[in-house]
């Protein structure tokens, strides 16, 4: 599929109504959700370690992440592991979705700034909204899915097992 000039592929995926949208350069898989090995001591939003490949990947619950109740399980839960850029370095990350729905071409002439009010969860991580005719596609900066101090606990954690 040729994409413009404009327009840059994302993977789309829901956590409850609402769809979600990261760019399909961070996306190294989409597996089907088994539990991982839970972490000591670490956030609620971080479930555990799960292994992809031979490479312990943390997991975590997005919905818990953004305020949102945990996820509970269905047929349809995935995990989508991403490639996070975080400094001058890349963390393995499994995100929990309740549902991962295509691979979509996005106009990013149509991205909107994320909307300062009636949204239920922190705007810290969004990078703009679409709209679309079935509601909004808001795109998450995986980059900024976590402060510095959370990426240091995710990332200690996860070293703290492995070691």
């Amino acid at each position: 599929m040729s994409v413009g000039a404009n327009e840059k592929q994302f993977v789309t995926f829901s956590l409850g109504r609402q769809i979600f949208a990261v760019p399909v350069s961070v996306v190294r898989e989409i597996l089907d959700h088994e539990e991982p090995a839970r972490l000591p001591q670490g956030p609620d939003f971080l479930l555990g370690l799960r292994d992809v490949r031979g490479q312990g990947v943390p997991v975590i619950d997005l919905r818990m992440k953004l305020g949102m109740s945990s996820t509970a399980r269905t047929q349809d839960t995935r995990i989508l592991v991403l490639d996070v850029p975080v400094g001058e370095r890349s963390l393995p990350l499994g995100l929990v979705a309740d549902r991962v729905f295509e691979v979509a071409t996005l106009d990013l002439a149509t991205v909107r700034p994320a909307p300062e009010v009636g949204v239920d969860w922190a705007s810290d991580y969004i990078a703009g909204v679409i709209l679309k005719e079935d509601g909004f596609v808001v795109i998450v900066d995986v980059g900024r899915l976590f402060a510095p101090a959370e990426q240091d606990t995710v990332m200690s954690a996860v070293v703290d097992l492995v070691a």
